[in-house]
């Protein structure tokens, strides 16, 4: 059988870590569907910069934005909201069959209000009343201001899929604002059952940050331990979801009928080429969780993927590693903290580049 596939008899769903107008219009993304298993799809302003600056695909829409005065946000906004309802409408039948469990898709607020709350929730706002989907999910960072406004937009029912999240403190953080925005809704006559959220948890920077502070050190002091921390990192969080959702914390909740916030693994491509193209699917396979992959994992993932409860396995070997990194001095709080600041700078200037490709894009035409 097809390992993508496969994924869902192990209680985790696959989503698409790109979008295009070609393979939303082609038949790409209906047999992805159809015959992979797909249950979703991210997008993020390096993949649209990716789709508008690398094709023709969107040339006769912005013609036509152009031609009615559209500015370069305006015409990137336009252009995004179009794939985004396409994509939507093409998950439509999997959203309503599987109750609102999957067939969602991802569009992230502007990287430039990372750290601004009330702008990040008037953005929401307005991206989430433009697509008019109720299988949108609305992107947004995990960073200190971005917490209450996931807790704001949970409470006013808006789905959310929570972004650069690297850290345990991360995690419980975005965990506590999704229980409370759903308690928000819940006091204000809302129903829990018709929101949704992921917490993407970032894997392969994690091993990319962490081996290189291994590699200064002599081999004797840090044996085996290069590509392990990303996984064992991600293991650990998960034992902090399960006991959070289904412990008593969640219990009244989940009585009412609110889905647990699924944790998503994001960043699952392999940074390293000496480690296999699929380590970070593979061993982070398990109940109530997301794999969102690019299309070269997916490819990888098809071709020789393998697929077992693996998350669940080998937990105190994840929690050893974690202790070892403690006793080398190796601080992953603060790489963790670094890395998300690196991931908000690193957003912020891909939708620059988004805007210079626009604005390009707009001179060409």
């Amino acid at each position: 059988m097809n390992p993508l596939v496969e994924l869902h008899h192990f209680g985790q769903s696959f989503w698409y870590d790109n979008i295009r107008r070609k393979l939303l219009q082609d038949g790409t993304l209906q047999r992805l569907i159809a015959e992979d298993g797909l249950r979703g799809m991210t997008s993020n302003p390096s993949i649209f910069e990716k789709a508008i600056g690398g094709s023709d695909d969107y040339d006769a829409q912005m013609k036509e934005l152009i031609a009615a005065g559209a500015d370069d946000t305006a015409v990137y906004e336009a252009l995004a909201i179009a794939d985004i309802q396409a994509a939507c409408d093409l998950f439509a039948e999997l959203y309503v069959a599987s109750e609102r469990g999957d067939g969602y898709v991802s569009l992230e607020v502007s990287p430039y209000l990372a750290r601004n709350t009330e702008g990040t929730v008037a953005e929401a706002r307005r991206l989430f009343t433009a697509v008019n989907r109720p299988n949108l999910m609305i992107k947004v960072p995990a960073t200190p201001q971005g917490i209450p406004a996931i807790r704001q937009l949970i409470g006013e029912g808006i789905n959310v899929n929570v972004t650069l999240m690297f850290s345990m403190a991360h995690y419980e953080a975005v965990a506590q604002a999704y229980i409370d925005g759903l308690r928000d809704l819940t006091a204000a006559g809302g129903d829990p059952r018709r929101v949704a959220s992921v917490a993407s948890f970032f894997v392969s920077r994690v091993d990319t940050a962490v081996d290189a502070e291994l590699e200064k050190l002599d081999e004797s002091d840090a044996p085996g331990l290069l590509g392990q921390t990303a996984v064992a990192n991600s293991k650990i969080v998960y034992q902090r979801f399960r006991q959070l959702f289904h412990g008593p914390i969640f219990a009244d909740l989940a009585a009412a009928g609110a889905p647990v916030q699924r944790l998503l693994w994001a960043s699952t491509s392999t940074k390293n080429p000496a480690y296999s193209p699929t380590l970070y699917v593979d061993e982070l396979i398990g109940p109530q969780t997301v794999s969102t992959m690019p299309p070269n994992t997916v490819e990888a993932f098809r071709q020789g993927g393998t697929v077992a409860n693996t998350l669940e396995s080998d937990v105190p070997v994840a929690q050893a590693v974690l202790d070892c990194l403690a006793e080398l001095h190796i601080d992953l709080d603060q790489i963790t903290e670094h890395l998300q600041d690196e991931g908000v700078e690193a957003f912020a200037s891909s939708f620059t580049q988004l805007m210079e490709t626009i604005a390009a894009k707009r001179q060409s035409l």
